[in-house]
């Protein structure tokens, strides 16, 4: 394995490197995994400051995988400044090499929502930039868990129970086995310092809602942590539902414009997995795949979707118009 170097905090800068060595991280180090395909060195690491990215990019560091810290700053708080150089310190101690993003998000609702969205196009974009092979992304099992529990509140079918894939093309979460209390304690053990966001603090976001309230009651209801249990779950259903999606997108492939009769003549439960496959994102809701079903039964001969997307039926085939 590669090695990384730190100083403990509040060291002067002329003091000399301290290994990461095996004893320092031989508690965690099982418990990640980068075992992603096609993942190999150079890849990104998407760091806010928070423990649980600045535990994943000394992990990658000491998995030789030559990890550089991308910090994105989306324009929301004042000392989005002071966090990247924070972020360029804790990069520039651990050994890592070190790129800032900006991204614009205007004002509206679904914040939570457009600001990812934002981040992992600026994340993509300094994958390519670096010749990366992944981004690597510091989710760990309590956001597993909190993310099938917001899936369930908005009502999502199993691909949301399933939660968060481990690896999805060029991104990874290595730290899914991981508790968040465990990224803390590896940031304490290495005393590298991490920046605590006050959003993740604020109850009006229904993420932090799931997360202070939500999951302790039913936890306390449950008598036992649930946490890992919804991983559990979570794991189980991801690996249904990507074989499900798998034979829907075998049995109707999306090539030049599917077979409208094709998909009609599917049993539904792979005939709403084929049309999510087909319409891609943004996820389409329950009513909208239904209504892209009365498209290919002739039922109706178009629908508009979110998005300003509309699908037609044009000489038997299905057809996706973005307008």
């Amino acid at each position: 394995m590669g090695s990384c170097t730190t100083r403990p905090a509040g060291s002067p800068a002329s003091a000399p490197d301290v290994a990461v060595g095996v004893d320092a991280l031989a508690p965690w180090r099982a418990h990640a995994r980068f075992d992603a395909p096609g993942l190999a060195a150079p890849v990104v690491v998407g760091c806010s400051g928070g423990a649980d990215s600045v535990a994943l990019l000394a992990l990658a560091c000491d998995a030789g995988l030559a990890p550089v810290a991308v910090h994105v700053d989306h324009g929301v708080r004042r000392d989005s400044d002071a966090e990247a150089a924070a972020v360029a310190e804790v990069a520039e101690r651990l050994g890592a090499r070190f790129a800032a993003r900006s991204v614009r998000i205007d004002p509206g609702g679904n914040l939570e929502a457009r600001a990812r969205d934002a981040r992992h196009a600026a994340l993509d974009d300094a994958r390519r930039a670096a010749g990366a092979s992944m981004v690597l992304l510091g989710h760990t099992q309590d956001d597993q868990a909190e993310t099938v529990v917001l899936n369930l509140l908005r009502g999502a079918a199993s691909p949301g129970l399933a939660g968060m894939a481990a690896a999805r093309g060029t991104v990874a979460r290595p730290l899914l086995g991981m508790r968040r209390a465990e990224t803390r304690a590896i940031c304490d053990a290495l005393a590298l310092p991490v920046l605590d966001d006050p959003m993740n603090a604020d109850p009006a976001f229904r993420r932090v809602a799931v997360r202070t309230s939500v999951l302790p009651l039913l936890s306390e209801v449950a008598g036992r942590d649930l946490v890992p249990v919804l991983a559990r779950q979570a794991e189980v259903l991801r690996d249904e539902s990507e074989f499900l999606d798998a034979l829907a997108t075998a049995a109707w492939p999306g090539d030049a414009g599917p077979v409208a009769a094709a998909l009609a003549a599917m049993p539904a439960v792979l005939a709403r997995r084929a049309v999510r496959e087909f319409l891609g994102p943004p996820p389409p809701s329950r009513a909208e795949v239904e209504r892209v079903l009365d498209v290919a039964r002739g039922v109706a001969r178009a629908t508009e979707l979110a998005g300003g997307r509309v699908v037609r039926r044009t000489s038997g085939r299905l057809v996706v118009d973005a307008r």
